[in-house]
């Protein structure tokens, strides 16, 4: 019996009905003519800065939606349809974008920034998106996705346990990208202005034809100034060391932006221009496709609560939204996504190094530029091999774990998402990416025209079950108990902000 095989038998099937996950999705607002919404953050929404399940993302129209933890997977779902039939009673005419790639988006310095009130920890979120504007500009921070949270309660040593998962998703999350980006297209004027690869497909739509995700492309989520940080996934100490770094020492390009507008004074957010003056202002500018992570005290640095406690989950990071789901996932990717992490827990894991780190970012870009192209191959221990032939190991290989978490459920479920997966090796026009392709073609449509179509449709199935009563009252009390959470945290503060923002970034918060 295989290393992998005895793994599997050693958790047990009441580990593999007790996996732990949670989603937060992230979407646009936008006016009813698919136009970037500008309003501020709904009051009838809550607080975003203290909400546990409706808050912003980077722009004050990206939405944030956050699931509880569930080890059933329709109850995940089913919570996150919930809180879109809360969002949608509460934003008028309003909709959510139902794609990564942005709307039509207006000039770089309309687009809004979150806030977040004006307490220091409110002030210092709003700061840091001021930084990112300055770093990476404001469009590139509207690309919307889906986060996978995934955690094995009876996982034993769990830090060289999930250490282990994120060397091996960091290998082989191409095939996620294959499989399941929907981003092969984007609207003109996300890339106007900018260098690029793509193709008019038709007025006011670029394109790559292969395309499957271009959000985790040299376009999408990417920072060239990240792409020298060769962050060690071999065990927590190393991946401390290497976030410490980037933490705590100046990096010349930022130096010149600046923490201060020149001559400002008072405590106003807009008198800074970012946080910190480091690669990273803090652990969250961290872009990868998956991050180790634990949950936080009030106030704790993410690093500190992962040296002093361990890891606790597992972010996945990569998923795009699924313009053809009214939520953005459904249970069958859920599904694969649990086979496939599953399989990269269990299966050997060497040591990862910064040559591989390098290659593992080139198949990256290569998939999600080029991951339908027949014959694309992909670089492996220094050797090529086509996408379809490796795929297929990783996807036979799964077949025991697909068939325990079957067995442990009482379904055939996660074998039928595994076959599903494996035909599309072989025909990738079932694939998100080219369905994209197929519908916009079918319509003569452009990128913005087709996902609006997609928004409103989804808009109707949501508000087509109404939320009940019960949910409606919870959600109104939730949202005031946010805003009065919100009102103390302010109340309570006392030191200036500069002084706040000092102390939250020393490296002695950092832990060590």
């Amino acid at each position: 019996m295989s290393n992998l095989q005895d793994r599997l038998r050693a958790l047990g099937p009441d580990a593999l009905r007790n996996i732990r996950r949670g989603i937060e999705k992230e979407s646009l607002r936008v006016r009813p003519d698919g136009v970037l919404a500008s309003d501020p953050h709904p009051a009838g929404l809550g607080s975003a800065l203290t909400h546990p399940h409706i808050t912003t993302d980077f722009s004050e129209s990206q939405l944030e939606l956050i699931t509880g933890v569930h080890t059933g997977i329709e109850a995940c779902l089913d919570e996150l349809t919930r809180i879109h039939q809360v969002v949608f009673s509460r934003i008028g005419e309003e909709m959510l974008w139902c794609a990564s790639m942005p709307c039509g988006l207006p000039a770089d310095n309309a687009i809004p920034i979150g806030r977040y009130g004006n307490s220091n920890v409110g002030r210092a979120k709003t700061v840091y998106r001021i930084g990112l504007s300055h770093r990476y500009g404001r469009r590139m921070q509207t690309i919307s996705g889906i986060h996978y949270n995934f955690s094995l309660p009876a996982i034993e040593q769990p830090n060289e346990a999930y250490f282990s998962l994120i060397r091996n998703f960091r290998r082989h999350s191409w095939l996620l990208l294959y499989l399941f980006g929907a981003s092969p297209a984007v609207c003109s004027s996300f890339v106007e202005g900018r260098q690029h690869e793509l193709e008019e497909l038709r007025r006011g739509t670029m394109y790559r034809p292969g395309a499957t995700s271009l959000r985790m492309g040299p376009l999408g989520y990417q920072s060239d100034a990240q792409a020298s940080l060769a962050v060690s996934h071999n065990c927590l100490e190393s991946y401390g060391a290497s976030l410490q770094e980037a933490l705590t020492k100046p990096y010349p390009a930022y130096e010149a932006i600046g923490i201060r507008e020149r001559g400002a004074t008072g405590e106003g957010v807009e008198s800074y221009r970012q946080l910190a003056t480091t690669l990273l202002q803090i652990e969250n500018e961290f872009y990868g496709t998956i991050r180790p992570k634990r949950v936080i005290r009030q106030g704790e640095r993410p690093l500190h609560a992962l040296r002093e406690r361990g890891v606790e989950y597992v972010e996945v990071r990569l998923m795009d939204l699924n313009p053809f789901e009214p939520i953005g996932i459904d249970a069958a990717t859920i599904r694969l996504l649990d086979v496939f992490l599953l399989h990269c827990l269990l299966s050997e894991s060497k040591l990862d190094t910064p040559a591989e780190i390098a290659a593992n970012a080139r198949n990256q870009h290569r998939v999600a530029a080029r991951g339908r192209e027949s014959g694309l191959r992909l670089e492996r221990n220094g050797d090529k091999v086509t996408l379809p032939e490796w795929g297929a190991e990783i996807l036979e290989a799964s077949d025991v774990i697909a068939d325990a978490l079957d067995g442990a459920h009482g379904t055939k479920a996660y074998s039928e998402a595994l076959a599903k997966a494996k035909s599309s090796l072989r025909d990738p026009s079932p694939l998100p990416s080219a369905r994209v392709l197929e519908a916009m073609a079918e319509d003569n449509d452009s990128y913005v025209r087709f996902v609006l179509r997609q928004s409103r449709q989804h808009l109707a199935t949501i508000n087509a079950k109404p939320l009940s009563a019960e949910d409606d009252a919870r959600f109104a009390q939730m949202a005031e108990t946010s805003i009065a959470e919100q009102r103390q945290i302010e109340a309570s503060d006392s030191l200036p902000f500069e002084i706040f923002r000092q102390r939250y970034l020393s490296p002695e918060r950092l832990g060590l």
